[in-house]
């Protein structure tokens, strides 16, 4: 029997962030709610709270569950904390690069947290260094918290908002001053950020599932460009830029949002189930049963049945109980981290014509297994669907997708993945029919309603680091062709 971990394939998303302010459980909301956002990153977790006299600080290597146990009420006291999930993009993952960071202003404390990549911070933190600033991380979170201490406004927010406009990037942050709550998100809503209600009290988190599990109540979610304060006065809302349509990352939808989750007043299962339903109609295939690649691949093997009327059945198996391999950020972990986490239900496979669907093919490693598993289990066909378009560009924003010799669909023609997947036929989801199931079908002329770069190259932001990387690629062939 096959074992093997299908979630090393899978793109990676930097974080989850949430924030409370107003309640004495601060620090035990923020750690139920980072549960919550386990999802969005599982190589560490910090929280930082504040009590009205001092902060408080825990940062853990792993998991929420495993370092945030006991009373945190008397670890981390007070009405207000922030706390952060972190699966690193950028800066190593090692205890010094946990989230959120502290410091100490001539403003006052402030701790922030931080979800996705800034494209310019290794050209900010250079001219950060060569003015004189010491960092004690590799975050791209350090970058924003320099720029606020080394802003020359004079009131706090405005600082933040001077630091907003040196940034460029996706990223939703929440912070804390020793009055206020704070969250921000970038100019066009790159990664997410919502507002809810507990009682008396305000949160802050990446998605409305972090606000299901502590009972709280869905407000808005925070608009693309917006910093929002609360304090003992209130919420107050700063559009820190002039307002653009916004264009939040497509992934939320095809693989990063809990399926329980809402997004834009969208249930994220049942967009993903509308894929499922709309792959069926753009790649048919005769066969006995839809076999989903668990967990993801649930909610659009069950639309492709609903579409097709091919029966659905679990036919790969996935072992909850074996302990948590911890996620590796380079591609050489990701290979040696196999464990023992999915295994083929036979009764199901054996001589069937089996359509495979999945979420995606990112690197086409896992896939391969998969491929090789059911066909071991004796599946008499398979046929390949995956729920998102081909993914032929990398990501800059905050996930962690490969370069692009990496990635499978970028590197091999349609023909090439058949071969190497080696099945009977592949099929993806169309660009316009994801956006179709989003409910926001593409019409021409217009701009995309989403980040869709990896799957259209068009990136909405300036992508300065990766443009100054390529100079230097460029500059150093150059000197190679002189010698």
């Amino acid at each position: 029997m096959v074992f093997f971990d299908h979630d090393d394939d899978k793109p990676r998303e930097e974080c989850g962030v949430f924030g409370v302010f107003g309640s004495l459980e601060a620090s035990l909301l923020t750690a139920l709610g980072l549960h919550a956002l386990q999802h969005r990153g599982q190589e560490a977790a910090g929280i930082v709270s504040f009590d009205g006299k001092r902060f408080s600080s825990e940062r853990h290597m792993g998991l929420v569950g495993e370092s945030f146990g006991g009373d945190l009420r008397q670890r981390l006291p007070g009405h207000a904390a922030i706390g952060h999930n972190r699966y690193s993009t950028q800066g190593r993952p090692m205890a010094r690069n946990i989230q959120p960071i502290f410091a100490d202003l001539d403003t006052g404390g402030f701790a922030v947290a931080h979800n996705g990549n800034l494209t310019n911070a290794r050209i900010l933190r250079q001219e950060l260094v060569r003015n004189g600033a010491i960092f004690q991380s590799t975050m791209d979170t350090e970058v924003i918290l320099h720029l606020v201490a080394r802003s020359p406004k004079k009131r706090f927010v405005e600082r933040l908002v001077d630091a907003m406009h040196q940034i460029e990037g996706g990223y939703a942050l929440v912070g804390i001053t020793g009055k206020k709550l704070i969250g921000a998100r970038d100019p066009i809503g790159l990664r997410p950020l919502i507002l809810g209600r507990h009682g008396k009290s305000y949160v802050l988190a990446s998605e409305t599932c972090a606000l299901d599990i502590i009972g709280a109540e869905f407000v808005r979610e925070i608009e693309n460009g917006e910093v929002v304060v609360i304090s003992e006065e209130g919420i107050e809302s700063i559009r820190a830029f002039p307002p653009r349509p916004p264009s939040p990352c497509i992934f939320e939808y095809v693989y990063f949002a809990r399926p329980d989750s809402f997004i834009q007043g969208r249930s994220v299962y049942e967009v993903r189930r509308r894929m499922g339903q709309q792959l069926a109609a753009e790649t048919p295939a005769d066969a006995d049963v839809i076999v989903p690649v668990p967990d993801s691949g649930v909610p659009a093997a069950l639309g492709f049945s609903e579409a097709s009327g091919i029966p659905f059945q679990m036919g790969i198996i996935r072992n909850h109980y074996v302990g948590r391999t911890f996620i590796q950020p380079t591609q050489t972990g990701r290979q040696t981290a196999i464990s023992k986490k999915h295994s083929p239900n036979r009764a199901v496979l054996e001589g069937k014509r089996v359509i495979l669907v999945d979420d995606s093919i990112v690197r086409g490693n896992t896939s391969k297994k998969i491929v090789q598993m059911v066909r071991e289990a004796g599946a008499r066909e398979i046929h390949f669907r995956s729920a998102s378009p081909p993914i032929v560009n990398p990501d800059f924003y905050g996930i962690d997708m490969a370069a692009k010799s990496e990635l499978f669909a970028a590197i091999h023609t349609h023909e090439e993945m058949v071969r190497e997947l080696k099945v009977e036929s592949l099929g993806f989801l169309s660009v316009p029919g994801l956006y179709k199931a989003i409910g926001e079908p593409v019409r021409d002329g217009m701009q995309p309603q989403f980040a869709d770069h990896c799957f259209t190259g068009e990136y909405p932001t300036p992508l300065a680091d990766h443009q100054r990387d390529q100079a230097d690629k460029e500059r150093q062939l150059s000197l190679l062709d002189d010698v």
